[in-house]
This record gives C-alpha cells, structure tokens and sequence, in this order.
C-alpha cells in the first residue's frame, strides 16, 4: 500500500497543477483582456507572446506596490517565522525537553525546516530530516522527534481550524465564489455558519480534553500524553498568530481598491494554502492562485498574482535562500564533532 502511495501522491499533485494552472491561465487572460487594446494583442499572439503580456501587467501591478506594503509584509512575514519558531518551543515544553536548547536554537531549527517544507514539499522534510538532525544532536530520541513534528503539524491544523471556523461565521459568503470549482462549495450561508461553529466546537472539546486532563494513549511501549492546558494555552496563541501574519504578507499587497479586508484575504489564504498542501504541491504553485482567484473575484487578477508573488518572495523564496547557508554550517559543526569524537584507527 506504502509503494502505491508512494506514486499516487505525486500523480494527484501534478493533475493539481495542472488543473489549477488551467483555472488561472483562463482567468488572467480574461482580466488582461478586459484591456481592449490587450485584448488585440492577445488575439494575435502565440503562447509565449502571451505570457510574456500577461507577465508585463503582473509587473507593472508589483511596481506600484508602495514602499510601505513592502515594509509591512516583511514584518508580517517576522511574525508569522516567529511564530512558527513558538510551534517548536511549545511541542519542546509537552515533551519536557525545553531545558538546555535555546530560543536561538529552536528559531534556527524551525526556520530551516519550514524554508525548506514549504518550497520543496512537506512530505519530504517538514518535521523530518532537519528536525530529526537538530534534536537529536541535543539529546532527543527519534520518537521524541516524532511527537514533536506530529505537535507542531496538529498546532498549525489546530489554528487552520479555529480562524477558519470564526471566519465562516462571520464572512458565510466567502464560499460562493468556489461554487464554479467544486459543487461542494454550493452551499447555503446558514449552512456554512453551521459549518464554522462544528470547527469551533471541535476547538472547544480539545480544550475540554485538556482540562478533563485526559489519560496518556498507550500503544506497545509507545505513549502519547494529551496536552495539557497550558500547551493549549500557548497553541492559541502561537497558530493564530502565524496565520494572520502569513496572510498579512497578502494583505499589505494587495491595492486599497477592492480589496475585501482582512478577515476574506485570512480566509482566502486558509483555504488556498490548505488547498495547497493537501495537494502535496511544493509551495502550492498554481492551486493557491486558483483558489485566491477564486475567492476574491472583485480584486483584478495581476493584482492578485502580484501580491501573491511578493507572498512567494518574503514567505517561501527569500527564507530558502537564508536557510540553505544555515544547514552547510550546522552539518560543517556536526561533521567536525563526529571527527573530534571518533576512535583513532
């Protein structure tokens, strides 16, 4: 079952791209033609003539990008690696492993694995193999490791869930776009209150779970202990707060004309990103921009693209570049004490 997995992750990923690259092609080039003199030049261009109109646009969108949009993205995007830095420390804490490994440590640690997950895939190293190299290396076993990918995901689900649950309630309407991707998405205002409070409710019974401290899971000689309340405490605090800010990238973006608020590009960016990775898409290329598209029809769509872009940039590509660096001199560190350590011959 493993080996057929193993290939049918990437098939239903690439028929995402596809899909959604479709989606946005035939949105774009609707957008661009909303131009009449665009428009011509779209009727008589090739493919790549195409592209290379449509690009200009989106370029054009990002030039007038004020500088202070620029400024407030890259705090956003602080906070929202900060935050994710919180996951680490708040699964360390459930662990009772906190003691002798550092803010600066963790932050590090966090920061690369998630530069890393998020461009190339969080199949291949969220919680994996960065994570499993920097812990153990400060005493933690490989199970204990596992706990802590398994927290750090269940806490980002945990605020998906809970924002997106406040969301619904508050912006029902934020489905109806969706109508023409998915019939599932045809469903009442009411219907999708209900929706959002069901999420709410399964926050809450977490939480009651905590406070009813409920007995460790045992399997063989595995255990997991239920988290107690003040790792829930910090939880919600610490995924809200990466959330808004990675939507806050977005949101600094995007123009003041037609923009929908806060509250629909955080709801936007919840499904998108989501969407994004269920697909197993390595940054979610092209299902995001569907998604977003899709959500926010009243924004022009190089608007959109761009400040999707500049979200590409502070959020997934400028982290990579930073990261790479970080992981050379951490296994530069290990192989020198793996040398100092070992027997002579």
């Amino acid at each position: 079952m493993k080996r057929y997995l193993d290939y049918l992750w990437p098939i239903i990923g690439l028929i995402a791209v596809v899909w959604s690259v479709e989606l946005l092609w035939d949105k774009l080039k609707a957008e661009a033609g909303s131009d009449a003199a665009i428009e011509a030049l779209l009727a008589d261009a090739g493919l790549w003539q195409s592209v290379k109109i449509i690009a200009l646009r989106i370029g054009h969108k990002i030039a007038v990008i004020p500088p202070e949009a620029f400024l407030h993205a890259a705090l956003a995007t602080l906070v929202a690696y900060a935050a994710l830095a919180w996951y680490d420390r708040i699964a360390l804490i459930h662990l009772g492993k906190e003691k002798g490994i550092s803010w600066f440590y963790i932050s590090l640690c966090s920061f690369v694995t998630y530069a890393l997950s998020h461009n190339i895939g969080a199949s291949v190293f969220s919680g994996g193999m960065v994570r499993y190299r920097a812990y153990t290396a400060k005493g933690l076993t490989a199970a204990e490791v596992a706990v802590l990918v398994a927290l750090c995901s269940f806490t980002f689900a945990f605020g998906t869930i809970f924002l997106m649950g406040l969301v619904l309630i508050y912006e029902p309407q934020i489905l109806h776009p969706l109508e023409r991707m998915s019939k599932w998405f045809a469903i009442s205002d009411n219907t999708a209150r209900l929706i959002g409070v069901g999420m709410l409710a399964f926050v809450a019974l977490y939480t009651i779970g905590s406070w009813l401290r409920f007995k460790p899971l045992k399997i063989g000689k595995f255990e997991i202990i239920y988290p107690r309340l003040p790792i829930v405490a910090r939880q919600y605090l610490a995924a809200p707060l990466e959330l808004a800010g990675a939507a806050g990238i977005i949101y600094f973006a995007l123009p003041d004309q037609g923009n929908p608020g806060f509250l629909i590009v955080l709801g936007a960016f919840l499904l998108s990103f989501s969407a994004g990775l269920l697909s197993q898409v390595p940054g979610g290329v092209g299902v995001m921009e569907a998604v977003f598209l899709a959500v926010m029809p009243g924004v022009p769509a190089p608007a959109v693209f761009a400040a999707l872009l500049v979200w590409r940039m502070f959020y997934l590509i400028l982290p990579l570049v930073f990261s790479l660096p970080i992981v050379l001199a951490f296994e530069r560190t290990q192989l020198k004490r793996s040398t100092r350590i070992a027997p002579p011959p």
